[in-house]
């Protein structure tokens, strides 16, 4: 089955929405939760507790140079979120891992970002319920692009 201009047209709400001035306001109140700039809070939140993962596996992941991502690491580290350590295979390989505190401001930031804007209010309990159900299907089948 393929995309019809409705499922086209319904995606570029989407993308107007989420990149929208009130999406955007949540975007930096997260970050000035987590005391941070847009790149690293990009970065803090495609990490994962117990998950270390090497700096250059990141460097591909964010699609970004690995000085940048020594930048980001660098702020994320100065602040207590993230810290490096040796692979455990290979000790030339740094991981980055997050530590407690990293968790914590993470779920913060997220939270900010979780809380339904005021404009969700214009659809009723039932519309809201769509919603979310739509979205949950469309989100089962995510394809990761690397």
């Amino acid at each position: 089955m393929s995309t019809t201009p409705a499922g086209r047209e319904a995606w570029r709400l989407i993308g107007d929405y989420w990149f929208g001035g009130e999406m955007q306001e949540r975007f930096h109140a997260a970050c000035e939760t987590a005391n941070i700039s847009p790149p690293q809070l990009k970065a803090l939140l495609s990490l994962e507790p117990g998950a270390g993962q090497p700096m250059r596996d990141l460097a591909h992941a964010w699609h970004c140079d690995a000085s940048w991502v020594t930048c980001l690491v660098d702020g994320l580290q100065d602040r207590g979120y993230v810290e490096r350590q040796p692979h455990t295979n290979d000790r030339r390989v740094k991981v980055v891992a997050l530590t407690a505190l990293g968790a914590k401001v993470k779920d913060e930031a997220l939270a900010v970002l979780h809380e339904p804007p005021a404009s969700l209010e214009v659809l009723n309990a039932d519309e809201q319920r769509q919603l979310r159900d739509l979205m949950a299907k469309v989100a089962q089948h995510l394809i990761c692009v690397d």
